[in-house]
């Protein structure tokens, strides 16, 4: 077994050697399995050979040497990067199906998918490995040592994934570590679904290095579930095509409210609190867009230059925008603005933004109140709580899905301690460790950015100075 604490560098070819799991100029992010820290751990033939909806796949079960480049796109003679293990079923199982006890919890705020996601673990747990006992912790993490739980059947289950929110109920903090795996080890619980964004995971590895501390044979899986899609190393997450096709009903209600208008001003507020992919893909996707405003690229209000300028140059060029702007956007002018306004921290140690759409808009009528130019009509809409509690869309609950059965797949094969997540494509199982780094946040100097700015034909409100120089890799 690979040792999971470390990657591994890889020697002068480019196929990966079954003895030592290494591969030229790559770095194998393997992660941690049961048998690390448990011995004689005794293993069982996959269920799956028996199962008749899988016996006419032809090599179904992933090699253990399979795995997914993190990086595609490199220069002809630079290192080849990180690689990652492909998730998938294995020959051999670290868990007798009649003893799993497993469990679920959703934690922060809701998403689109979560109930899909919940229903392909019973349901993968149940059909494919025989699986019985699938507990649903209530209202998040606080629910393990609260003892709120629910017994979780295909039958229940069935057609949750038609539904918006958590039928387990979801909450932000109520995080101790020591408390949810005393309650783990007092019910007999061995394998853990986590579903969560950017901080549920951290706390998920926390849970992972006790259990691990103490010796348990527990499997802990991390789901990634946030609209943002601001948790890195993936692709994406669930929810985020859903909230990008919804957050076009606001676009599209924005736009006809400013075109029927006399110098009609429409402004969207979208999520994302540190990271602006719901706002770049949906200004992309509508192309009714004049302006979007993200976290990562900056901007100011007022003088040449300046985004006041730009919607005046705007109304006198069309006579109508509109304006779209993540919520983390222009926190920082809001506060050299207003002194008195002080962020305070929530459940889950994140700053509370101040709302940003109202606090623009009130800006843009006060400036042309001010200068009496030109009279406007402005509509604020904010889509957020209408977003999270949709069901998923066609596309990501295809996607819930197939997480849902690699993070299975991945508990029975005995991995622990990682997040499931597609890697160019193709789900990867990825150490918690890595998942913490830090925030994805759109690179404003990648060509996605460029394109925005071509679409909507805004300025980058940008000093070129401040630009740091960075990969432009596709």
């Amino acid at each position: 077994m690979v040792n999971s604490n470390c990657g591994i560098t890889i020697s002068n070819n480019t196929m990966l050697d079954s003895a030592n799991t290494t591969v030229s100029e790559f770095l194998l992010e393997d992660v941690p399995h049961l048998s690390d820290y448990i011995t004689d751990l005794p293993t069982y033939p996959d269920p799956l050979q028996d199962n008749p909806s899988y016996s006419v796949v032809k090599q179904y079960y992933v090699n253990p040497d399979e795995t997914i480049a993190q990086q595609i796109v490199v220069h002809k003679n630079s290192p080849r990067g990180t690689l990652f293990r492909r998730a998938g079923p294995a020959q051999k199982v670290y868990f007798d199906s009649e003893e799993v006890y497993a469990c679920v919890v959703t934690c922060g705020g809701l998403c689109p998918g979560l109930n899909t996601v919940i229903r392909e673990i019973v349901c993968g747990l149940y059909h494919m490995y025989g699986v019985n006992e699938v507990l649903g912790i209530e209202g998040g993490y606080r629910g393990f040592y609260s003892r709120n739980t629910t017994h979780l059947t295909p039958k229940i289950v069935n057609d949750i994934h038609k539904r918006g929110g958590t039928i387990i109920g979801t909450s932000y903090g109520g995080h101790d570590t020591s408390k949810i795996v005393d309650s783990i080890q007092d019910r007999g619980i061995n394998q853990v679904y986590i579903l969560g964004g950017f901080g549920t995971q951290k706390e998920a590895a926390l849970i992972f290095e006790e259990i691990r501390s103490r010796g348990l044979k527990v499997s802990v899986v991390g789901i990634p579930k946030t609209i943002d899609n601001d948790i890195p190393v993936i692709d994406k997450s669930i929810g985020f095509d859903t909230a990008v096709e919804e957050a076009q009903r606001a676009i599209n209600s924005a736009h006809v409210e400013a075109e029927s208008a006399e110098n009609g001003i429409g402004v969207v507020k979208l999520m994302g609190r540190c990271s602006g992919f719901i706002a770049m893909y949906a200004t992309l996707a509508s192309r009714d867009v004049d302006c979007c405003l993200i976290p990562e690229s900056p901007f100011y209000l007022e003088g040449p230059g300046g985004l006041l300028e730009f919607i005046e140059k705007r109304l006198r060029e069309q006579g109508h925008m509109v304006i779209v702007i993540a919520e983390g956007a222009g926190q920082e002018l809001i506060l050299s603005n207003d002194k008195s306004t002080v962020n305070k921290e929530d459940a889950s140690n994140d700053d509370l933004f101040q709302d940003v759409g109202l606090w623009l808009s009130q800006k843009i009528k006060d400036h042309f109140a001010k200068c009496k130019k030109m009279a406007i009509n402005l509509k604020y809409i904010d889509p957020t709580y209408m977003i999270r509690a949709i069901p998923s869309n066609a596309s990501d609950n295809v996607f819930c899905t197939l997480l849902a059965q690699s993070a299975v797949h991945g508990a029975m094969a005995g991995y622990t301690g990682f997040t499931v997540g597609p890697v160019n494509g193709k789900n990867c199982y990825i150490p918690f460790h890595l998942i913490n780094e830090g925030a994805k946040r759109v690179v404003v100097t990648d060509r996605m950015w460029a394109r925005l700015l071509s679409s909507t034909h805004q300025p980058s409100f940008v000093n070129p100075q401040h630009i740091t120089e960075e990969a432009i890799i596709e």
